[in-house]
């Protein structure tokens, strides 16, 4: 009887960690910006957000959020890393009215990155 006890445990632990690995990504991470800069036509100040992304027929598109709330939109082109990253990471680059815009995040332990659209000025 003991031992059919222990052979259901062992079971059911077994099926809980396949289910894991079965899991799809989702697809969000977090990031920090350290500096002031534009996602879509949303200035975003130095702080924690987070972004999350759907793709629908080869579109991607991103919101960011912070606090739980959406604050800046755009599309975006999913980069396939060739391994995963090491750290989480934000690309800024200069805008031609002489700001900041951001161009890539990658997030920790993934292999794909965002590459944010450009949007005009």
């Amino acid at each position: 009887m003991r031992t059919a006890g222990i052979f259901l445990c062992l079971s059911v632990f077994t099926l809980a960690l396949s289910i894991g690995a079965f899991a799809k990504d989702k697809n969000e991470g977090s990031f920090d910006l350290h500096e002031t800069a534009r996602v879509g036509s949303v200035q975003l100040q130095p702080g924690h957000y987070k972004a999350e992304w759907t793709s629908t027929n080869g579109t991607v598109n991103v919101a960011i959020i912070q606090k739980g709330k959406t604050i800046a939109t755009t599309t975006a082109e999913l980069k396939e890393l060739a391994t995963p990253s090491a750290y989480t990471s934000v690309t800024v680059r200069a805008t031609a009215d002489h700001g900041k815009r951001v161009e890539e995040i990658q997030f920790n332990n993934r292999r794909d990155a965002l590459m944010l659209a450009r949007q005009a000025s």
